[in-house]
């Protein structure tokens, strides 16, 4: 029986996919390749990030390149992100599990200190019994930082549910032992997603269903 919700932020309850596709192209714009869709940018979309960009480029990054695309990215998406919002039925989510009784927390792998002010700006961060963002270096697989949040909130696996928009929170969430349900509205494919075994659903509010 699910009794906490571990929520993730881009993609999920933050709708930002326009942000990151423009972001994405922004810093492709000097190769000269064709401009991503948010469909092509899912068929792409894989972690670690880097691996993403050696397919878009079709090479292995250079030396030195991974962090002059990752330093450019965020440039572009703290600009691009303010005329986003959250995801339809996110407030509705949160409010519901609480009603219900359950504890929720946040675990992103988006910046600690942008996502803290960012959550507190659509003033849901006080659903939340935790958040987390990235403290350290970017780009990596999700599930270190899962097992960490987890610790820190002293949950048992078994309790928890992951509710995220990528194959990497379906990952994190199998190698950490909890319940994952994955949701389309991010960054990655439905054939991608329905690929973990996790349920798949088009709503937030249908991913509760499965609490």
């Amino acid at each position: 029986m699910t009794k906490h919700i571990i929520w993730d932020w881009n993609g999920t309850l933050f709708h930002d996919i326009d942000a990151v596709v423009g972001a994405t192209n922004a810093i492709f714009a000097p190769y000269q390749l064709d401009p991503l869709t948010a469909d092509t940018f899912r068929a792409t979309y894989t972690r670690p990030i880097w691996v993403a960009y050696e397919r878009v480029l079709g090479r292995p990054l250079r030396e030195g390149e991974w962090e002059l695309l990752d330093t450019g990215y965020h440039a572009h998406y703290h600009e691009l992100m303010t005329t986003c919002g959250l995801e339809a039925g996110a407030q509705t989510a949160l409010r519901e599990w609480q009603v219900a009784g359950g504890t929720q927390s946040l675990l992103s792998m988006w910046w600690h200190d942008r996502l803290v002010p960012t959550v507190h700006s659509f003033e849901i961060d006080t659903y939340f019994d935790r958040v987390d963002g990235l403290r350290g270096l970017g780009g990596g697989p999700k599930a270190e930082h899962m097992a960490a949040h987890l610790q820190a909130l002293g949950l048992d696996p078994q309790d928890v549910m992951v509710i995220g928009d990528s194959v990497d929170d379906a990952d994190a969430a199998r190698d950490v032992g909890a319940q994952a349900v994955v949701y389309t509205g991010g960054m990655s494919s439905r054939a991608a997603l329905e690929a973990t075994g996790a349920p798949v659903v088009d709503n937030l509010l249908d991913a509760l269903g499965y609490a």
